[in-house]
């Protein structure tokens, strides 16, 4: 059944804009509308199978966990990045940082996916890395500079041609002159007020003197909220953050819980890679760029000499894990299933993407920080390795983690293209 906010907002989709379709392949005026823009309804299907499922199923062979862990490919999606598990069916959306979202479907409930497939095909995705869903069904997508919402997308992805609603238009969620081929990639999450975050990265390693004051005005480089269906009421929560790729929301306490990447070319062993978590209203400031982590200070060091009379922030939220520098903690996510052992029910599970700037290659990985009683992150361990080979060779890069209804854990892989699936034996 059609709920009235679904009804409302087709309604408002329908007649958002005028009546005619813009040029080339940017058919979101077209589909605004509810109308038809592809009259091909054919989506291509990427393999499943052969030599090259074959390989990394071989490479799987490779990666050590605790003992009653299995980890299988779920699916081949090329340029795999943030996952949003579907609510009802036994699907997910995958964003990417090129031009697709994927729409990965596992018909049969084998646990292995049957069917990928791009998603919205009719549309110009630049950058469509950030995928989440609001509480009723709705899937957002938050691209480099822009936010949509699909109504109902899990029934509703078969063909090319699908209802969308512009939250944020082109252009609009950071300045055009802000954009950057650097940390452009979104995340986000719906929050149980309905309100939608997002991270928005600060494009430079470490942002110039004279864009301070502006980022944390506008939120970037931090986390800001906005309602998901018509981009109002926009208010920025977390500042002194580089480059966040991965939030959660713990379900027990509703706290916001968000990695941060670390400023390069300070050497191998510093600055540490950051878990955060948001306690206050307002604005929160989490030290940077003036700090990383604990104790590294970064205003007025070699990465950042123009910053040498910035004073510290008044006061700032300390991280509540440091992990070991360059590592690119990205993607997380808080365990909801009953599958795994009673340990990891409520601990966070974070995918580290693998070092580039570090003289010996470091991640490739996935951690496990527990959550104690008091809602603060106990001692991080590393739960899945083996992606970086002993000659340090990357056979893999996890980005991003997800919970499947049946308690599994997915795994994204960019640099392969995969997703792979963690199960327990009870």
């Amino acid at each position: 059944m059609i709920t009235r906010k679904l009804g409302l907002a087709l309604l408002a989709a329908g007649f958002a804009v005028a009546a005619s379709a813009q040029s080339g392949k940017d058919n979101l005026s077209t589909l605004k509308q509810m109308k038809v823009a592809t009259t091909d309804l054919n989506i291509p299907l990427v393999p499943q199978e052969g030599r090259n499922a074959e390989a990394i199923r071989a490479n799987l062979k490779n990666i050590k966990m605790p003992p009653g862990f299995k980890i299988e490919l779920f699916a081949v999606v090329p340029d795999a990045r943030h996952m949003a598990v579907a609510p009802s069916t036994n699907m997910l959306f995958v964003g990417t940082r090129k031009t697709k979202v994927w729409a990965v479907t596992d018909r049969n409930g084998d646990g292995t996916a049957d069917e990928v497939k791009a998603f919205a095909p009719s549309l110009n995705f630049k950058v469509p890395n950030g995928v989440c869903w609001t509480k009723d069904g709705f899937l957002i997508v938050a691209e480099h500079n822009r936010v949509l919402n699909f109504p109902a997308a899990e029934f509703f992805y078969e063909g090319p041609d699908v209802a969308v609603i512009e939250v944020v238009p082109q252009g609009k969620l950071v300045p055009e002159e802000e954009e950057s081929f650097n940390h452009g990639a979104r995340t986000c999450r719906i929050s149980d007020d309905g309100k939608l975050h997002i991270t928005l990265g600060q494009p430079y390693n470490v942002q110039p003197a004279g864009k301070v004051a502006m980022y944390e005005k506008l939120g970037i480089g931090g986390m800001i909220r906005l309602d998901p269906f018509d981009g109002s009421k926009r208010e920025v929560v977390a500042v002194g953050v580089r480059n966040s790729v991965g939030m959660d929301i713990n379900p027990r306490d509703k706290t916001v819980w968000f990695t941060d990447n670390q400023t390069d070319g300070m050497g191998d062993d510093i600055p540490p890679g950051e878990l955060n978590r948001i306690t206050k209203a307002g604005g929160e400031h989490f030290g940077y760029p003036y700090i990383h982590g604990n104790s590294t200070q970064i205003a007025g060091t070699g990465a950042a000499p123009d910053l040498k009379d910035m004073k510290a922030p008044a006061s700032w939220t300390r991280p509540q894990v440091e992990f070991p520098a360059h590592q690119a903690q990205l993607g997380m996510t808080f365990y909801n299933g009953s599958m795994f052992p009673a340990k990891y029910r409520g601990g966070i599970f974070v995918a580290a993407h693998g070092s580039w700037n570090r003289t010996k290659a470091s991640g490739a990985l996935i951690n496990f920080v527990p959550v104690k009683a008091d809602g603060t992150a106990g001692a991080s361990e590393v739960f899945a390795e083996g992606w970086l080979d002993a000659n340090g060779v990357y056979k893999g890069r996890p980005v991003d983690v997800a919970v499947m209804k049946d308690g599994s854990l997915l795994i994204s892989d960019d640099y392969v293209g995969a997703i792979y699936r963690v199960t327990h034996a009870h």
